[in-house]
């Protein structure tokens, strides 16, 4: 949608500045949730810690690419502003996704006395008897 409005608007700079923020920051969002899933699965201990330095490394892998942009390509070939514009949008519906993604999932805080198999139930204890 965005590319479409940025063709009307501007051209081809801004369709190639709103793709290419779009696409680069859809690309770096599915690689962090790719790594931080693969860690959860195999060690779920280390998968705060792996999402926060995930977080940071997305970061600096954004902030590197749009370094390199800045300097590769001038105004009349990609238009920075489609370029956030694409970046935001982006962001923005990542995050409604996640969302709506989280509010959906079905995790249990705790386990019923029903969902433990009866061999591994603890035996009843009276308390306090003697």
């Amino acid at each position: 949608m965005l590319t479409v409005v940025a063709t009307v608007v501007e051209g081809r700079p801004a369709i190639l500045g709103a793709a290419s923020g779009g696409v680069l920051t859809l690309v770096v969002f599915a690689l962090g949730v790719a790594s931080v899933s693969a860690v959860a699965r195999v060690l779920p201990s280390a998968s705060l810690l792996v999402a926060l330095m995930t977080y940071v490394l997305q970061l600096l892998a954004l902030a590197v690419c749009v370094g390199t942009i800045d300097a590769v390509f001038d105004a009349a070939t990609l238009s920075r502003g489609w370029f956030a514009a694409g970046v935001i949008a982006v962001t923005a519906l990542w995050v409604v996704g996640q969302l709506v993604a989280a509010t959906r999932q079905r995790i249990p805080a705790f386990e019923t006395r029903d969902a433990v198999p009866a061999a591994d139930r603890p035996e009843p204890h009276p308390g306090g008897e003697r």
